[in-house]
């Protein structure tokens, strides 16, 4: 753990805090650490800052909560680099320990995974490809949770065909329509009643949005399957990767989704069970 960036939400007081002491903590123990650029600036601690490459980090901390989280993963682009979240936000569903539990965390990875007590949840990720109805690149981008074809006017639906494997399933007129990731299944698609699959899965949860039609159940794929997602209407869609609005689809253009070979990499501590940080997140009481 030689090389440790720091990714910190920018509006919460806490986070400057906590950069700053996490910075010369890592570096009294012979540590290289530094705050990414835009949030050292963003949080007044511009001396703290460094490089904006993560991938050259042994870890990435994240102060903050499920976005700082899901900023952090596109910081990396996909390289294998450990994650640990600090949770100061409300859910903190991605994030593995709260703030009291910074330093004595950070001592246990330091001991190493055997005497640390210590492992990687290896998160499935998916590519996102758009394109124009003449086959012109709208964008590449990698998706920890989903990505999400929905409607631009407000009243109005989006008409959609999906296909499957490059075989058309059926079209949609709806707000949206999700692919998700296992990760994703507690995000956008639980909102949309989508099922809640663990993240030990690798598989592709396609949930509409709000649809104006019969049929209204989320379907679970194989990893091996892709999805295409077509605009067919005369209505023009949008497509939004991970919360982030990235490009404007106009009739004939299409998102492709499939599975990804890269991974996010969480540090999780033993004794961590998915079914009870589920409970504990959604307030799920004993009967």
């Amino acid at each position: 753990m030689s090389k440790v960036v720091i990714v910190a939400h920018h509006e919460r007081p806490e986070a400057r805090r906590l950069a700053t002491d996490v910075v010369s903590w890592l570096i009294s123990r012979g540590h290289d650490a530094w705050i990414t650029p835009d949030d050292a600036d963003a949080l007044g601690l511009g001396e703290l800052g460094g490089s904006d490459r993560t991938d050259g980090a042994d870890l990435v901390l994240t102060l903050g909560g499920d976005g700082t989280m899901l900023r952090a993963v596109k910081l990396l682009e996909g390289a294998p680099v450990p994650l640990l979240g600090v949770n100061l936000g409300r859910l903190g569903y991605l994030t593995e320990v709260e703030s009291d539990q910074m330093t004595s965390s950070l001592e246990r990875i330091e001991a190493g995974p055997d005497q640390g007590g210590w492992h990687l949840d290896r998160r499935m990720m998916l590519d996102v490809a758009a394109t124009d109805a003449d086959g012109t690149s709208l964008g590449r981008w990698r998706a920890l949770n989903e990505a999400v074809v929905e409607k631009e006017a407000s009243g109005s639906t989006v008409h959609m065909l999906v296909r499957i494997d490059g075989e058309p399933f059926t079209s949609y007129a709806s707000d949206g329509f999700i692919v998700s990731t296992p990760t994703g299944s507690t995000a956008y698609s639980f909102s949309a009643r989508g099922p809640v699959v663990s993240p030990k899965h690798r598989a592709l949860l396609l949930t509409p949005v709000a649809p104006h039609m019969l049929f209204d159940r989320s379907l679970v794929l194989d990893p091996s399957e892709t999805v295409e997602i077509e605009v067919i209407g005369e209505r023009e869609g949008s497509v939004v990767v991970d919360g982030r609005p990235v490009g404007r689809l106009t009739t004939g253009a299409s998102v492709r989704c499939e599975p990804s070979v890269a991974t996010a990499d969480f540090v999780r501590f033993r004794g961590r069970h998915y079914h009870q940080v589920l409970k504990a997140k959604f307030g799920l009481t004993d009967r």
